[in-house]
């Protein structure tokens, strides 16, 4: 034990005696991601949204005054347009060009047509044509309130009863979207942030792990340790405990970050009051991150041990990163992971088990399997790093 109290007191003197990778690899991290993060969320607001007292500007052909009535609320600017062609490309390019958002066209007569329709006489209904450019936000937004208001228009001619159309929002039952606040929040949470978290882990393992053990190998200051009294196991305790204190540092930042730029990345839309986790929760999410970040240095410890040098960790982690990406994409996938094999797969078990957390349905057996299975796999892990740390071959490349 002593042997790998000293293994980590040289490993924490190491990192935290460089305030530069103190700062690239706890603080930068989480600083980058809320600025990164709340600039792209303003970014994409502004790029795709539209103020509010916007004025639309559109051209009109033969619109009824009821239709003309009936879209004041929508804050539409028309200018009535004759329909000849020697006009037509001029204004199709100011629509495309963003300086008109819309062009109407209403056939002639088009409210008898629409009172004489029969849908029986197997004949077209009359048709109402709208051009705008989808490339640009102003000329969507007004295209979409046309297309709400002429539908709601066209239900009105022929309604018959209506459908969830009460004010209120509610009914005979009570609401009709029986989906609460909470539960909406939780489901797009537990298919964002698995994904993130298990991406901030492995940035800061990374960020790490190589430097202390292939870096080590590189310089040659390994062998030194090696040839010291300090037990193979001790040695591959000490590195992973304290590479993986390192690496939950930089995770933390990283998690911090996201959080705090959450509402503006999701465009202000995320009402924080919604997520209410218990702090049973927190506390099994810590847990569940430790063994994580366990696990993932475990592996990344064996792979930096098993290269020559810094470079070639680097290379041989890229398959690593793939394969992380893509267990974490599975709850943003919708994909069915169900079974209790899957308690016992690395990196899924514990992506499946932030997914039932972040989804208030905790499930407390699945996390518990999972915490007891990744300190089992780590132990493994530890195990044949101590092996490799004994091995001549792979740590002097004899």
């Amino acid at each position: 034990m002593h042997d790998i109290i000293t293994i980590i007191k040289k490993e924490m003197a190491r990192f935290f005696g460089d305030k530069r990778l103190v700062f690239t690899t706890v603080i930068m991290p989480g600083l980058m991601i809320y600025l990164m993060y709340s600039l792209m969320g303003e970014g994409m607001m502004k790029q795709f949204s539209t103020a509010d007292d916007y004025v639309g500007k559109a051209y009109c052909v033969n619109m009824p005054a009821e239709i003309r009535e009936m879209t004041k609320p929508a804050n539409i600017e028309w200018e009535d347009w004759d329909g000849n062609d020697a006009d037509k490309e001029r204004i199709l390019k100011e629509i495309a060009d963003g300086e008109k958002d819309l062009l109407i066209y209403f056939p002639e007569n088009f409210m008898t047509d629409v009172a004489a329709y029969d849908i029986t006489s197997g004949q077209p209904a009359p048709q109402i044509e709208m051009y705008y450019s989808s490339e640009k936000s102003n000329s969507g937004t007004i295209y979409s309130k046309m297309q709400s208001l002429l539908s709601a228009f066209e239900e009105s001619l022929v309604n018959k009863y209506d459908i969830n159309m009460s004010a209120e929002g509610e009914g005979k039952f009570g609401s009709f979207d029986q989906a609460s606040e909470t539960g909406i929040m939780g489901k797009m949470l537990s298919g964002l942030l698995p994904m993130l978290i298990m991406t901030f882990i492995f940035s800061g393992c990374s960020g790490v792990a190589p430097e202390s053990i292939a870096g080590e190998k590189e310089r040659g200051t390994i062998a030194t340790l090696l040839v010291t009294p300090v037990k193979r196991s001790a040695l591959a305790f000490g590195k992973v405990i304290s590479l993986s204190i390192i690496a939950l540092l930089a995770g933390i930042s990283s998690f911090l970050g996201t959080t705090l730029s959450l509402p503006k990345m999701m465009g202000g839309e995320v009402d924080m009051d919604a997520i209410t986790y218990s702090i049973t929760d927190y506390l099994l999410l810590f847990v569940l991150i430790i063994s994580t970040v366990l696990v993932m240095v475990s592996i990344i410890s064996l792979i930096s041990a098993y290269a020559k040098s810094v470079k070639e960790a680097t290379t041989m982690m890229a398959p690593f990163m793939v394969v992380i990406i893509l267990v974490s994409l599975i709850p943003m996938l919708g994909i069915d992971m169900g079974g209790k094999a899957t308690f016992f797969i690395p990196l899924l078990n514990s992506v499946t088990a932030m997914t039932s957390i972040f989804g208030f349905n905790t499930d407390l057996t699945m996390i518990g399997l999972t915490i007891g299975a990744n300190v089992v796999i780590t132990g493994v892990l530890v195990t044949v790093l101590t092996k490799m740390f004994g091995n001549e071959n792979i740590m002097f490349g004899k």
